[in-house]
């Protein structure tokens, strides 16, 4: 499809916007990183934090027997880092408009001819001139480098620590069911990212897609989670499975709201 400026010696514009959408996409890279800390050292570290959870007004805290550990889990937090480019090469229709003398009737260029006419500007000032439409062409580019949660959230790798990794991962992995980062996770955000067609393009020229980077760490965590004996109440603590640090400590989600 085509539009003229004028039955003589006409100009094409193009008017349609094709896809010519290329991709480069790496193959993501999946790590997973050796547990270095005992699951007794853990049970330790959380035997010891019994006495800090459950207080009341921020300072009252339960006698030790009222709090129990009720179990220790082991599990994987996956961690992603993708890194991209977007960029597209397009034109976009313009109308030039040239003011021009009252008594001016037509105006004749090399290419084609314009017959003048009566133009209202946008302050709603009319006068004559010759409104000439073209193309633009135009470059846009966009990057970003994203590193997520397993929800999608960004955070920071700077919290994970170095650890070696599993000289089996793809074994472990395959035991972690729903914990499993999808294959197209990353990058479905990070193409609603970058991934923006100008709203005013007309034609494309040249669009590319690529990512360079992907990457998925996953970490190993331990999940302990205490019970309060008087109120029956669950509160879950996460250690790192690699410093044994605490990482978080909040309500449990096997916790009974209705209590």
């Amino acid at each position: 499809m085509t539009e003229t400026l004028s039955n003589e010696n006409p100009i094409a514009i193009s008017s349609e916007a094709k896809s010519t959408l290329q991709e480069r996409i790496v193959e993501r890279k999946t790590i997973v990183y050796e547990t270095r800390v005992d699951l007794a050292v853990i049970r330790i570290a959380a035997e010891n934090l019994k006495d800090q959870l459950f207080t009341k007004y921020g300072f009252l805290k339960p006698q030790p027997e009222e709090v129990a550990l009720v179990s220790v889990e082991k599990t994987y937090e996956p961690f992603i880092m993708i890194t991209g480019k977007y960029s597209i090469d397009y034109r976009r229709k313009r109308t030039f408009t040239f003011e021009v003398e009252n008594k001016v009737s037509e105006v004749v260029f090399s290419f084609s001819r314009f017959s003048s006419k009566q133009i209202t500007d946008s302050f709603g000032n009319t006068r004559t001139g010759i409104e000439l439409e073209a193309e633009e062409r135009l470059h846009s580019e966009s990057t970003a480098i994203l590193t997520l949660n397993s929800s999608g959230q960004e955070t920071s790798l700077k919290q994970l620590p170095s650890a070696p990794s599993e000289k089996n991962p793809e074994e472990i992995i395959a035991k972690l069911g729903e914990k499993i980062v999808p294959s197209d996770f990353e990058l479905k955000l990070l193409r609603n990212r970058i991934q923006n067609r100008p709203t005013d393009l007309n034609c494309v020229e040249n669009e590319t897609f690529e990512v360079t980077e992907r990457l998925v760490i996953y970490t190993p965590r331990f999940m302990a989670i205490f019970k309060h004996a008087k109120t029956g109440r669950e509160q879950a603590a996460e250690f790192d499975g690699v410093t044994g640090q605490l990482v978080r400590v909040g309500i449990a989600k096997t916790q009974d709201t209705s209590q």
